[in-house]
């Protein structure tokens, strides 16, 4: 078990293969992500260790907790702190730096982090309703939900209804998704597909739970066995 990494969303663009295949991609950008502290417990087969990214240089975007709490951990303050479950035997100690080195080629990682947050939206954008009739016998209820519940029995509506409210803004996962490249000179990792989060959002990337093997990414041009004669 390895300890994952805190990336920033710069966007997605795409990334050509030799052979011509376009994937898209998106782009992260891993600062110097610090390792603040490791603590090991002998009564557990793992141990957890503190990491640290975007580094806070002006003294006065800090309060005094957050001072006393990095000044008692003997390390620099850090924006944004998450803490992983490692082995004992990975040789990770205090002060050590994760860069993009830290993944290869090929491999598939789990990306998580908040999705976009949209605000108050309909039952259609919500929970993608197909809608009432634009025609005959709808008035004024296109985009509407429909009935939410029964008369006096049971007289309520059920908890769970899917109606409109907020929509996005919440913490989400994606696995397996494969590193397409790895850039050590400008420290940015090219994931294939979408991530969680708007430009700009902070995400953590690890290892992933469900694929451990590394496979090619560079995917061959399907034949056209069907070619006119």
């Amino acid at each position: 078990m390895r300890p994952g990494i805190i990336a920033k969303k710069i966007g997605m663009s795409n990334f050509y293969t030799p052979n011509g295949l376009n994937i898209p991609v998106t782009i992260l950008h891993v600062d110097d992500c610090k390792v603040i502290e490791r603590t090991e417990k002998p009564e557990l087969d793992t141990d957890k260790i503190l990491l640290g990214a975007c580094e806070i240089k002006k003294e006065n975007k800090t309060n005094k907790a957050t001072k006393g709490f990095f000044k008692k951990k003997s390390s620099v303050p850090f924006k944004y702190i998450r803490e992983f479950s490692i082995d004992k035997e990975t040789e990770v100690k205090a002060g050590d730096s994760l860069k993009v080195d830290h993944f290869q080629e090929g491999q598939f990682i789990d990306v998580s982090g908040f999705s976009k947050g949209k605000g108050f939206a309909g039952a259609m954008k919500r929970h993608n309703f197909g809608g009432m009739r634009a025609t005959h016998g709808v008035s004024i209820s296109h985009r509407a939900h429909g009935s939410t519940g029964q008369c006096q029995d049971p007289g309520k509506v059920f908890k769970g209804k899917k109606m409109a409210g907020h929509l996005g803004d919440e913490h989400k996962t994606l696995q397996s998704l494969q590193v397409v490249k790895v850039d050590t000179k400008n420290n940015i990792i090219c994931v294939k597909g979408s991530t969680p989060g708007a430009r700009g959002a902070w995400l953590v990337v690890e290892d992933s739970i469900k694929q451990k093997s590394v496979k090619d990414f560079d995917i061959k041009i399907p034949v056209d066995s069907k070619k006119k004669k």
